[in-house]
């Protein structure tokens, strides 16, 4: 699992590395996003991409799958 917090260039992070991710067969890429105040779970990596991807708006709970299997808090995130 991969997990970040977008930075001065957040296009960056919600695209190339996006893909670099999906493409390395890194199962999980958690990105907190301030600028959208969201937190994105992306899973089911490929060559193409993720396949999946859960968000919640920042202050609400993000399930993590096994092995976490947790609810991330995000309200101190924001």
């Amino acid at each position: 699992m991969v997990a970040e917090i977008t930075g001065s260039r957040p296009e960056r992070d919600r695209v190339d590395k996006l893909l670099a991710y999906a493409r390395g067969a890194i199962p999980l890429y958690l990105l907190i996003d301030r600028d959208r105040r969201a937190a994105t779970l992306f899973s089911e990596p490929s060559p193409q991409g993720y396949a999946q991807h859960h968000q919640v708006t920042l202050g609400k709970p993000l399930p993590l799958p096994a092995p976490f299997a947790f609810d991330l808090a995000t309200g101190r995130l924001l």
